[in-house]
């Protein structure tokens, strides 16, 4: 295979848009590597789920009867750091993509399709393929405090909360920050970047319950 050839079938209808966010992953590690940063998007969590999530990892509560939870509980992401989970997947559906495309002559249509059955076999292999380093994600998975000791803490929101909709709170232990997940104490809206303080929580799901600080 030829350079040429490469560049053709990665940037194929196909893979390109494969091909755009396996680069981006790299630029993601590269940047998270020299500068030991993580980059904070902003996303709203709508998933009714209690959780403590300091690392990356989807904290899942034993009593949550969502069915996609407990696939997400499958593929062992209540382990495995998010971000290491979605890399491995992308790389495995990239790869099977790439070849099956170079190997085989079909239409971009038939490409398409295939891409749903390889990323359901990129996730079930990455779980595979990680699930030596379960005891190493275990050993990092808990790096603050117990729930109590959260209590009357502050920091800020990391996304838009109201009525009983779960977000996400960013507080600091220390200089470590830790992402915990948050419900409006009454209710009341609260917007993305509002300083909160933590006044109660809900030990058995994980969940702070907050209310507009003072000070912000």
């Amino acid at each position: 295979m030829t350079f040429q050839e490469f560049l053709n079938n990665a940037f194929s209808p196909v893979n390109t848009v494969l091909s755009v966010l396996l680069i981006l992953s790299v630029i993601y590690w590269v940047f998270t590597i020299l500068t030991g940063l993580d980059i904070d998007v902003g996303i709203d969590h709508d998933l009714d789920v209690g959780a403590d999530s300091p690392d990356g990892h989807v904290h899942i509560s034993d009593h949550d009867p969502s069915s996609w939870m407990h696939f997400l509980k499958f593929l062992n992401l209540d382990i495995v750091p998010m971000t290491y989970f979605l890399t491995f997947s992308l790389l495995i559906t990239w790869l099977g993509s790439f070849y099956l495309n170079y190997f085989v002559s079909m239409p971009v249509w038939l490409g398409v399709l295939l891409l749903f059955p390889l990323m359901i076999a990129g996730m079930l292999l990455t779980k595979v393929i990680l699930k030596p380093l379960n005891p190493f994600f275990r050993e990092i998975n808990h790096k603050g405090e117990k729930a109590h000791d959260f209590l009357g803490r502050e920091g800020r929101l990391k996304s838009r909360i109201e009525g009983d909709k779960i977000g996400m709170m960013e507080v600091f232990i220390g200089s470590d920050p830790m992402t915990l997940m948050v419900r409006s104490k009454d209710g009341t809206k609260l917007e993305h970047g509002t300083r909160v303080m933590i006044v109660d929580d809900e030990p058995e799901k994980k969940v702070y319950y907050v209310q507009k600080s003072m000070w912000s």
